[in-house]
């Protein structure tokens, strides 16, 4: 046999099932299989639903043919045949003929433009609307309607995900149903507290809706967003009467171009058929978020009744097909005043527009009420402007407005605003707040008139009689009487403007601190009529100043002692420890120390260091770090300092010196701590003993190169009775340089101990010239920026 062509090599291949996969196969054979369901499935719901528009279509010609069903379904396939479109369109015509609702209307528009343009596609389109309207109607809760909507009508649009969102009263919305989103992500936006801005939130304030070409671009968040972050968005608000029940959110997954209008149309029409459903929604879990349970209309006229404000109650007016016109005026409660002085009885009843037509365009006041309606989120501001409601003289009011939806009442309440009551409270509060009372005394007819404050500033009960001017000695302190009596004749004498400070002595023993302003009033003729003035207590001020200089001269002492103590442990320093020291004389050693205090005086500290040559002609190297500052640390550097130097010529190690001085810093120092690495050199065999409590190593610059010795091990001084302190050893050679110091040298706030222990080295390292030229630079080059003390202790080997 040859070999097989082409074509019988392709029909001896296996079928392929869903995405190429061999159907022989197990996998291939499975997918093959709920492919086939699947489409099955969709299949058989696309059926029943065009089933329902054509059985709907034949109770039509019914009812308007006056024929029995049979003959209606032998008239429907006729005219179908005679259309020559499928039967399921031709339903849809006779649906959307006799309807002439919102949806037959978009239809027809979306049928005529697409038509115009030529598109092939046109009749599918109304199918699918009424499909989803029927699949709207036939739903059991707002889930299956979001599914309906997407499966019918917007994903033949490009859509991929819908959501519809329930708005509270409160101005949060709930998630009611959504399609397309994961279980997850849906649960994640179930709820949205009330001024979050969202996609959705802001679809639900513009009344044509809100279409996004690109959410990254806009930047608000919403459900689904980081699945599709560059597709476009629409949220057309769903509401039904002049009544915004919720938002329907549509997801694109690429950027959503400008939209046709019929298109516009078409998604109105879907999201007023979610408002129908909307309209009855209530959270499943718990009380309802959307829609809470509210007192009927004669329950708010009754709240209205109750009110000491001016109130009407607002009932919507819609038109024949269910639009919102105008609001009727239920009621108006006994408060109200109508400005063109018509009665209550007239007033109620009347169309609002039409009893005060200045509602229309003042502040948007309408539109506001209308909103409020529309979304059930009061309404409330402070000093609005009102004229079209206020009985009053002024062409401007300023009123506290107050609008808020009750089922299906609006509650509308304001308050004018008097400007002179206003600012006569004002001025009462910032008399009280000020504890000043006024008075005024008439000195020809000798009444005198006290306000509240007044007769509280004196301790005396208001049925009293008041204190005359020239009574006020007597009641005033008598140290004060000298003051008191400058200040009447400057009133009263003179007849000018006076004041005084005095201690009032009230009848119940409280002396209080007041100071008294007047003012006369003279006639034409220059005669003195009355006087008036205030009284103020000062008491408060009078004793936060006493205070304020009782702690300034306590400060000033604080001050002065602690300058005092500052240049005590200066000298003490200074006397201690100068900044050189005289060279020691020992043959092939040079020995050289450098000691740099802290710039400021309060900062004085605790470094230390020794050079000196013992009995044994062993030389005692060492440098310490007490912690803190001042007067304490410097003291404690002495007691450490003296101590060692007496412990060392008892010819002990270095690590039995640093034991010993341990238990001198915990017993005898006030429970200080300290650093310190103590060294002993023999001359004669170049060995160096050397410990350390808590400090770093001494360096060893030998040549080029510069390197801390190896650590041992040692705690700090102070911190417990008793520590055991391990000993080093290094043998040094002639030119060898080595260094102890302290970490005022390196220590920097920016950088790590390592960083700046790695510049020392390298400085040290690259650093010519004789000894104490080395010890200079090294502070010279010194990056440290703590302000703190530093030693530096260095030998040479000749």
């Amino acid at each position: 046999m040859g070999e097989p062509t082409p074509d019988e090599m392709e029909l001896r291949r296996p079928p392929a099932g869903p995405a190429g996969v061999a159907t022989d196969s197990p996998v291939g054979r499975l997918a093959a299989t709920v492919d086939r369901l699947s489409r099955e499935v969709r299949a058989a719901q696309a059926e029943a639903e065009g089933r329902a528009l054509i059985e709907l279509a034949k109770g039509i010609l019914v009812e308007r043919l006056g024929c029995g069903p049979a003959q209606a379904a032998r008239q429907l396939a006729e005219l179908t045949e005679q259309a020559g479109t499928t039967q399921l369109e031709f339903a849809v015509e006779v649906i959307n003929q006799a309807a002439r609702d919102r949806m037959s209307e978009v239809t027809h528009a979306f049928l005529a433009a697409t038509r115009a343009a030529g598109e092939a596609e046109a009749d599918p389109a109304a199918v699918r609307l009424r499909a989803a309207e029927s699949g709207v109607l036939a739903a059991d809760d707002t889930q299956a309607v979001a599914e309906s909507l997407l499966e019918q009508a917007l994903r033949p649009l490009g859509a991929v995900a819908v959501a519809i969102w329930a708005a509270g009263a409160d101005g949060s919305l709930t998630l009611a149903g959504s399609a397309g989103f994961s279980p997850a992500e849906a649960a994640r936006w179930y709820y949205v507290p009330p001024d979050v801005a969202t996609v959705a939130r802001c679809g639900l304030a513009e009344r044509e809706g809100l279409w996004i070409e690109s959410l990254a671009e806009r930047g608000l968040p919403s459900v689904g967003r980081h699945h599709h972050p560059d597709g476009g968005r629409a949220a057309v608000p769903a509401g039904t009467g002049g009544r915004v029940y919720g938002v329907l959110e549509i997801v694109w997954p690429v950027p959503l171009p400008p939209q046709r209008p019929q298109i516009v149309r078409q998604v109105e029409a879907l999201a007023e058929l979610c408002a129908h459903t909307l309209e009855t929604y209530a959270a499943p879990d718990g009380p309802a978020r959307p829609e809470r349970v509210l007192p009927d209309t004669a329950e708010l006229m009754d709240l209205a009744d109750g009110l000491y404000d001016p109130a009407l109650v607002l009932v919507p007016h819609l038109d024949e097909s269910g639009n919102l016109l105008d609001f009727r005026i239920q009621h108006v409660n006994s408060r109200f005043l109508d400005p063109a002085g018509r009665p209550r009885g007239m007033v109620g009843g009347a169309l609002l527009l039409e009893a005060y037509p200045m509602a229309a365009g003042e502040s948007e006041l309408f539109a506001r009420i209308e909103r409020v309606y529309a979304t059930g989120e009061p309404f409330r501001a402070r000093r609005m402007h009102l004229t079209a409601l206020v009985d009053q003289v002024p062409l401007s009011a300023v009123a506290d407005i107050s609008v808020s939806r009750h089922g299906a009442g609006i509650l509308f309440i304001w308050r004018i605003e008097d400007e002179t009551a206003r600012l006569a409270s004002l001025l009462q509060h910032a008399q009280r707040l000020g504890r000043i009372g006024g008075f005024e005394e008439n000195l020809l007819t000798g009444e005198i008139t006290w306000n509240d404050q007044l007769f509280d500033l004196y301790g005396r009960p208001e049925t009293s009689s008041p204190v005359p001017l020239e009574d006020l000695p007597a009641h005033a302190h008598p140290d004060d009487a000298v003051a008191i009596g400058r200040f009447l004749r400057t009133l009263l004498h003179h007849r000018r403007p006076a004041s005084a400070a005095f201690r009032l002595q009230r009848p119940d023993g409280v002396t209080r601190h007041i100071r008294v302003v007047a003012e006369p009033v003279l006639d034409t003729d220059g005669r003195l009529l009355t006087v008036r003035g205030a009284y103020q207590d000062i008491s408060a001020q009078h004793w936060t100043e006493v205070a304020l200089a009782a702690t300034r001269d306590q400060l000033a002492h604080t001050e002065q002692q602690a300058s005092e103590r500052d240049r005590l442990a200066l000298q003490l320093q200074r006397a201690i420890m100068p900044p050189t020291q005289a060279p020691l004389q020992m043959p092939d050693l040079d020995v050289a120390v450098r000691y740099r205090p802290a710039e400021a005086e309060q900062l004085v500290g605790g470094d230390w260091y020794d050079a000196v040559v013992l009995p044994s002609r062993l030389v005692l190297l060492c440098v310490g770090d007490v912690a803190g500052h001042g007067i304490e640390a410097a003291t404690s550097m002495v007691v450490l300092r003296n101590a060692l130097r007496g412990l060392a010529v008892t010819g002990a190690g270095p690590g039995q010196l640093l034991s010993w001085l341990n238990m001198v810093t915990h017993h005898l120092t006030g429970g200080v701590t300290a650093t310190a690495v103590c060294g002993l050199y023999d001359p004669a065999t170049r060995v160096l003993r050397w410990a350390r409590a808590g400090h770093l190593p001494p360096v060893l610059v030998r040549g080029s190169e510069a390197a801390p010795l190896p650590a041992v091990s040692g705690l700090l001084l102070g911190a417990v009775p008793e520590a055991r302190y391990e000993e080093g050893e290094v043998q040094l050679a002639a030119e060898d340089n080595l260094l102890m110091y302290t970490d005022g040298l390196i220590e920097r706030r920016d950088r790590s101990v390592e960083e700046s222990l790695t510049h020392l080295l390298t400085t040290a390292a690259t650093v010519p010239g004789s000894l104490d030229q080395r010890l200079d630079r090294l502070l010279t080059y010194s990056r440290s920026d703590t302000d703190d003390d530093t030693c530096i202790v260095g030998i040479r080997v000749g």
